[in-house]
């Protein structure tokens, strides 16, 4: 086994910012970390060392319809409306184009800060709404475009099983999403196949959303499931909320935390719209929330409770969703800035006074982040994967500054352009800012959407 041994300038460990770093990487896995060291003939990269981010909500298909959704209709735009744009969308996507858009999303994932990704994947069938010969024919797409750019990755096969609350039927833009309890089974088995030869990759499962998931296939899909984070879309458009509340009596999330296990290994999507008990009921749960801030403001969603989850002890990690703009640093900055917007107030979700809010921002989305991905990333700490996001400490905005400001700068002012080498389990995947296989994975994305989109 090689052991690549590693020597950086300065890096975000666990107890805070170090200098003169040297770090023994075997197996994808951080075998030693020392700080105060020599380079003692050790590979010497400079720069800012960072825990990579990982993003725990994507679907990477939709990467291939990013602006295709802004032409307002006559009636006004909702959420609802962009769904209908998505469903026509889907009609022509081939095997092939699946992979090629997951390649190109991931590889710009890797570009801009982020290192692991939870891929929530509710594209099965063919178009007509047809199980492929092998059920989890897409879900292999997806597994071979994270070993082409080497983006880590937990697999959450979707169950979608009706097509509104109370059992509606589905639609015919849904039917390449819809499984019964028992061919999710046999995706599930597929799907672990497919990872399988993936480095430290995890299987988990989604129900899509309490609209899309009777409560008996909900029960059967926590029986059944592999072991492993269980993700689910909740509580993100009003109209969502009103439904459930004439479905049922209860609100989503109220719904969720009276009727399922809610614990831990738990993600809730979104969760934009909770009142106060049920961010205390989340919170309380160890659950964490999946925030997507540029998504959610591309669809109108609303502006999550960021200062009254947090004070209840909430966690967070934040994903990229639609992948309309990939940016791990913009993410966390939306967040912050929609907070401003609705709170007239500046440093919203900083931890108290006088924390740095880059920091408090980016520990949050990592911890949170790597509770949801179910792996041991998130740190550059002993056993953790050595997936390292490595910043330019001579960019304009980085150059004269240090400590939690190099955070501050690199999510408030220079963003992903910041960034010089990607490192995923050890490996480096981006150099000077640019993914070592772009030129190859941006031909195959160009000809997927030049047929799509004829």
């Amino acid at each position: 086994m090689t052991t690549r041994r590693l020597f950086f300038d300065a890096a975000l460990l666990p107890e805070g910012w170090a200098q003169d770093v040297a770090l023994d990487v075997a197996a994808g896995t951080i075998s030693a970390v020392e700080s105060g060291a020599v380079p003692d003939g050790r590979e010497r990269i400079s720069g800012v060392a960072l825990p990579g981010l990982p993003n725990l909500h994507s679907h990477t298909f939709q990467r291939g319809m990013a602006g295709l959704a802004e032409t307002r209709g006559m009636q006004g735009d909702s959420f609802w409306t962009w769904r209908q744009v998505m469903y026509g969308f889907l009609e022509r996507l081939t095997p092939e184009d699946v992979q090629a858009i997951a390649a190109f999303a991931m590889m710009e994932m890797l570009e801009a800060g982020f290192t692991a990704l939870a891929e929530f994947h509710y594209l099965h069938h063919d178009p007509a709404g047809r199980a492929y010969a092998n059920p989890a024919e897409l879900c292999t797409r997806i597994a071979a475009a994270a070993a082409v750019t080497g983006m880590g990755l937990t697999l959450l096969p979707v169950l979608y099983s009706q097509g509104g609350f109370g059992g509606a039927p589905a639609t015919a833009g849904q039917r390449r999403f819809v499984n019964s309890i028992d061919s999710y089974a046999r995706l599930l088995e597929g799907a672990a196949a497919a990872v399988a030869p993936l480095e430290d990759a995890v299987l988990g499962s989604a129900p899509h959303s309490l609209r899309a998931v009777t409560p008996d296939a909900l029960r059967a899909l926590i029986a059944a499931a592999p072991p492993g984070p269980v993700h689910i879309h909740v509580a993100e458009q009003t109209r969502e909320v009103e439904d459930c509340l004439a479905w049922s009596g209860q609100r989503p999330v109220a719904w969720l935390l009276s009727h399922t296990p809610v614990d831990p290994s738990w993600c809730m999507v979104h969760a934009t719209h909770m009142n106060a008990v049920e961010i205390q009921g989340v919170a309380a749960a160890g659950a964490v929330v999946g925030l997507c801030p540029i998504t959610e403001a591309n669809l109108g969603d609303g502006v999550f409770a960021g200062p009254a989850f947090l004070a209840a002890g909430g966690r967070f990690g934040m994903g990229s969703d639609s992948n309309v703009e990939i940016t791990a640093p913009g993410e966390l900055r939306l967040f912050e800035y929609s907070q401003r917007l609705v709170h007239r107030a500046r440093n919203v979700l900083a931890l108290g006074t006088g924390p740095s809010t880059g920091r408090s921002l980016y520990d949050g989305a990592l911890a949170g982040g790597a509770q949801a991905l179910g792996r041991r990333i998130g740190r550059i700490a002993l056993g953790s994967r050595a997936d390292i996001v490595v910043l330019d400490r001579t960019h304009p905005d980085m150059a004269a500054v240090s400590g939690d400001r190099w955070l501050d700068a690199y999510i408030f002012t220079a963003g992903h352009a910041a960034i010089n080498e990607v490192m995923v389990g050890g490996r480096t995947v981006v150099s000077g800012g640019r993914h070592h296989a772009r030129d190859v994975i941006t031909r195959g994305y160009i000809a997927a959407m030049r047929r799509l989109i004829a």
